[in-house]
């Protein structure tokens, strides 16, 4: 887990900007009894609203549109490996 203030520094961020994208959802990190606790996927995705603002001038409201979109891209990527691994498991032994 990446603490507060160093998730600040390598995201190259302000804490009045990341509690407007935490207010937005587009980052959502975990709470711990003190303080919030990022991942490296957190930065990872610190990283592309940067980039998706700062290089490619998508405006707050596109940005809450492209990160949805890729939030329910990446759970039907998810789902579909769970459903193949599962057809699999199905399968009889003389086809596998």
């Amino acid at each position: 887990m990446i603490t507060e203030r160093e998730f600040l520094e390598r995201a190259r961020l302000d804490r009045r900007t990341l509690a407007v994208w935490i207010e937005e959802e587009w980052l959502i990190p975990a709470r711990t009894a003190d303080e919030l606790a990022f991942t490296d996927m957190d930065l990872a995705r610190a990283n592309l609203i940067h980039d998706l603002k700062d290089k490619m001038g998508v405006n707050d409201e596109g940005l809450g549109v492209v990160l949805h979109l890729l939030d329910q891209m990446h759970a039907l990527r998810r789902a579909l490996a769970a459903a193949l691994e599962s057809a699999r498991e199905r399968r009889p032994s003389s086809e596998q």
